[in-house]
């Protein structure tokens, strides 16, 4: 039951998450007026004072933006162009779709990122461009940038970027840097759309909300610099790893001889409106009321998760352990704990999985030692753009009637664990969670229930 449970509140979540949904609840068209309307937003733009209507995007939830907007604008939009991860796509009248690689870039989001450059470039002060970012923008609008020994690589950024994730470096210190050796992001995408006005909304996967961080502030004041980006790489123990032009380039901007990123106050933002439609917090907000329609007694623990995956692990494990003993903790059976958020993961081994396969590792080990304490728990962690990882699964189930099924087919937790092989061990037992692409992103939801 419970495991059903679960799937049904990750489901429930989702759906409040489509962007479909987001776009057309929050930009609404009324003849020539167009209005966008969130809870802490209102912008209202007549068209009549613009020539051409043009649109581009990147992320893993751009398809499904760019068809919200279609619905709403129809054929006023002249013509656009949104990057999106491989396979992420759905049938589009006006608004190409362009794939790439993710989240390490290839040749593909080279390609289609100087396209979209080429459109940009093309607006004029007549000119309304909606730009559609959501997670993953970051990666898939790859353009390098050049530093005084060159062009930074398709090959550099690739290496940079794997260094960075195999670190186990949170998605923040991660922009930092592709912000400093990109020629697009951390603003510098508003300096090359001048004078168009600009409005971008905006689908968070970062933790905290943060503008400037979702797919690297491709519209916002980057208020990081070079000096932030080397510290960066010190802290998680990269910098004398990176590419020669990568480390030329940080080495550059820390003396002054490459331009920083466009600060707040500067002039490429005076027609730029960044407008914030979608988070984790909507999708646990709608995970909570599944629950309680369940009849589970209901708690959100918080949407700003963060931290090694293995460590929250043994924090859920003791909330259920503590629940489960008796109706004197903080909620009485059945029980539904609600958090959401993104950890990290440092890459010890050669397996397969990711941040939340490896939570929900972590949480059957915890488990396990002592099954009779957790007869009624179960745990799900789940990316929400379907995807932990480079792996098909969105996430994993946790059980102790998982952890039997694991012993009886001679599973070892621990050596699964040492080498960060959380999918091939939950796939063997067919405890992953799997929904496919959901051309959404809002970081990961962890559901736990008690009964």
């Amino acid at each position: 039951m419970n495991q059903a449970a679960a799937r049904a509140i990750a489901e429930a979540a989702l759906k409040r998450v489509d962007p479909v949904r987001m776009i057309t609840d929050c930009v609404t068209l009324n003849g020539d007026s167009l209005s966008i309307q969130t809870g802490a937003d209102s912008l209202t733009i007549d068209l009549n004072d613009f020539r051409r209507i043009i649109v581009v995007g990147a992320g893993k939830a751009g398809a499904s933006m760019a068809y919200g907007l279609e619905q709403v604008l129809g054929d006023r939009i002249e013509t656009g162009l949104v990057v999106v991860k491989y396979e992420h796509r759905r049938e589009l009248n006006r608004i190409e779709l362009l794939e790439a690689g993710h989240p390490v870039p290839d040749e593909n989001g080279v390609a289609a990122s100087r396209r979209i450059v080429d459109l940009a470039k093309s607006a004029d002060e007549q000119t309304l461009c909606l730009v559609l970012i959501s997670g993953g923008g970051s990666a898939l609008l790859t353009l390098p940038a050049a530093g005084d020994q060159g062009e930074v690589t398709l090959e550099d950024t690739q290496e940079t970027t794997q260094l960075l994730l195999e670190a186990g470096t949170p998605i923040q210190d991660i922009n930092c840097i592709r912000k400093h050796i990109s020629a697009v992001s951390g603003g510098r995408f508003c300096r090359i759309l001048q004078p168009a006005t600009t409005v971008s909304l905006i689908l968070s996967d970062v933790v905290g909300d943060e503008l400037e961080s979702i797919a690297s502030g491709l519209t916002c004041a980057d208020p990081t610099t070079f000096d932030d980006a080397w510290a960066v790489a010190e802290k998680y123990r990269i910098a004398d790893r990176l590419p020669e032009r990568v480390r030329a380039l940080l080495e550059a901007g820390r003396e002054g001889r490459s331009e920083e990123t466009p600060k707040p106050g500067d002039p490429a933002f005076e027609r730029v409106h960044n407008v914030l439609i979608g988070t984790n917090a909507l999708a646990l907000d709608a995970a909570r009321r599944a629950a309680e329609k369940l009849g589970f007694n209901t708690a959100v623990l918080t949407s700003q998760l963060t931290g090694e995956a293995r460590e929250i692990a043994r924090v859920f494990s003791a909330m259920a352990k503590d629940l489960a003993a008796s109706d004197a903790g903080f909620l009485s059976k059945p029980a539904c704990v609600l958090a959401g958020g993104e950890t990290t993961v440092t890459v010890a081994g050669s397996g397969k999985g990711g941040r939340n396969q490896e939570m929900a590792l972590a949480f059957l080990g915890e488990i396990s030692a002592r099954p009779a304490r957790f007869g009624g728990v179960t745990f799900l962690s789940t990316a929400t753009d379907g995807n932990d990882g480079p792996t098909d699964a969105a996430g994993a189930f946790a059980s102790v009637a998982v952890s039997e099924t694991a012993e009886r087919a001679g599973l070892s937790i621990g050596h699964s664990l040492n080498d960060n092989d959380s999918y091939h061990f939950f796939d063997r037992i067919g405890a992953l969670f799997k929904t496919g692409p959901t051309n959404t992103n809002v970081c990961d939801l962890q559901i736990l229930l008690v009964e």
